[in-house]
């Protein structure tokens, strides 16, 4: 790992090392930060291959290839065993881990539940949660600073838990909250058994005891669902319902409770902290450009006056817009896509084998030397020409066949609970506390993003 004197000019960035590491420096990069195996030198080429002890792999930035493997022949990349290993413990063969035939049916009966006219019906929810971090923000105000991290995951939770668990019955948040995080935290963590390359079917310890955690939790989701099946629907439908009655348009078939809980886990682990961690780096940028975030501030003031943003004011906050997404672009949530070729292949002049791990490192495809102009700069300003930006080239939310379901849904909360709090509150970094951009599961800011605030 080279040392790095950061550019008080440039936001944080994580430190990358020269070249590829071997196969123990690889496991104990991981563990700390999945970052750290990204070489420097893949920031200035369309594809790095190496080897990790027997296994080969390739890094990939090609726009072109990105897409091949996305959308042209996305059944001959399906996601890596390590990325599988990781994630069905806890959300089965849900939408986010099943393959093939099973995924295409589920991702069929599930898609109508996140329609542009749901998300709308749904965005009152965010509202009220936008208003809830003002006034715990605001008690703040003169007295302390707060960490942007946690008051975003309070807000985002809220959110998720709302729209996926509005009957609170048999249902303790705070549960739901902590069994998921010290799963991520405990179980999410890379194996030396991954890098080594063993089967899913060889036992990690950590992630059984992070499973054994969770059983409680999905016995209290599948008793929920349970008991909204009978009462019915709620007067506006919150994910559970739209769910409970999703049908695959093509087979007819209907989510057993089992499939039921899996995604409604995975929709909570999925919706909730990418959500906040985007939300937390983009008050981390608007604190460090105070340009920025007096513009942004004006624009939501000039559109929403004293009151919190709604679905209809989404569309009125272009450049508010334009700051998440460029806090996406410098801080994805999830950094990292794994796949293992099933055929051979060529990707950006590269041989590919069968078996192959191809990887996707987004974190580092958002800074390309050779896509992006001043790629490790925060420039909300590049997002006014959206059209000229390859699509292959800034995968937030991944792409093709398989991109989040959810990514309209995540935006327009974003977008919500951003414009409420820039149009209240001015936030200013606290001195020697910034944060360092490391990736287990996902891009977390650690030690936090503290910021003192002050009303507007």
């Amino acid at each position: 790992m080279k040392s790095v004197i950061p550019d008080p000019r440039l936001p944080v960035a994580a430190e990358l090392p020269r070249a590829p590491m071997g196969i123990l420096a690889s496991y104990r990069a991981a563990r700390d930060n999945i970052l750290s195996i990204i070489p420097e030198a893949a920031l200035e080429v369309p594809i790095l291959s190496g080897r990790t002890g027997p296994d080969r792999w390739h890094m990939v930035m090609d726009p072109p290839s990105i897409r091949r493997i996305l959308l042209e022949r996305v059944e001959s990349y399906p996601k890596s065993e390590v990325t599988k290993s990781i994630l069905r413990p806890a959300l089965g063969d849900s939408l986010f881990v099943a393959e093939g035939d099973h995924w295409r049916w589920q991702r069929r009966a599930a898609a109508p539940a996140f329609a542009a006219r749901n998300v709308d019906a749904l965005t009152p929810v965010m509202t009220r949660a936008a208003e809830a971090a003002v006034a715990r923000i605001g008690a703040a105000v003169g007295r302390r600073a707060i960490n942007a991290v946690d008051e975003m995951v309070g807000a985002t939770f809220d959110v998720i838990a709302d729209v996926t668990l509005s009957d609170r019955e048999g249902i303790d948040r705070q549960e739901v909250g902590a069994a998921l995080d010290a799963y991520i935290d405990s179980a999410a963590r890379v194996s030396l058994l991954d890098v080594l390359g063993l089967p899913g079917w060889v036992p990690r310890p950590g992630r059984q005891v992070a499973v054994a955690e969770l059983s409680r939790l999905q016995g209290d989701m599948e008793a929920a669902i349970a008991r909204r099946a009978v009462e019915g629907p709620r007067p506006i439908p919150d994910l559970m319902d739209l769910l409970l009655a999703a049908t695959d348009p093509e087979t007819g078939r209907r989510m057993t409770t089992s499939e039921l809980r899996e995604n409604l886990l995975t929709f909570i682990v999925a919706g909730h902290e990418t959500t906040a961690l985007t939300l937390a780096w983009a008050l981390y940028l608007c604190a460090f450009d105070p340009e920025v975030q007096a513009r942004a501030g004006a624009e939501a003031r000039e559109v929403l006056g004293a009151r919190a943003a709604g679905a209809e004011d989404v569309a009125r906050l272009p450049f508010v817009r334009q700051v998440v997404e460029e806090a996406l672009r410098l801080y994805p949530p999830g950094g990292f896509l794994s796949r293992t070729a099933q055929d051979r292949d060529r990707l950006a002049g590269a041989e590919i084998r069968r078996g192959d791990t191809v990887m996707i490192p987004v974190y580092g495809l958002h800074r390309h030397r050779r896509l992006w102009e001043e790629p490790d700069a925060f420039r909300p300003d590049r997002w006014a020409a959206r059209a000229e930006i390859d699509r292959y080239q800034y995968l937030p939310f991944g792409d093709g066949p398989r991109i989040c379901i959810g990514a309209r849904f995540a935006m327009q909360e974003a977008v919500v609970i951003l414009a409420t709090l820039l149009a209240r509150f001015r936030f200013r970094a606290v001195p020697g506390r910034g944060p360092r951009p490391v990736m287990i599961l996902t891009l977390r800011p650690e030690g936090g993003v503290w910021l003192e605030v002050e009303a507007v």
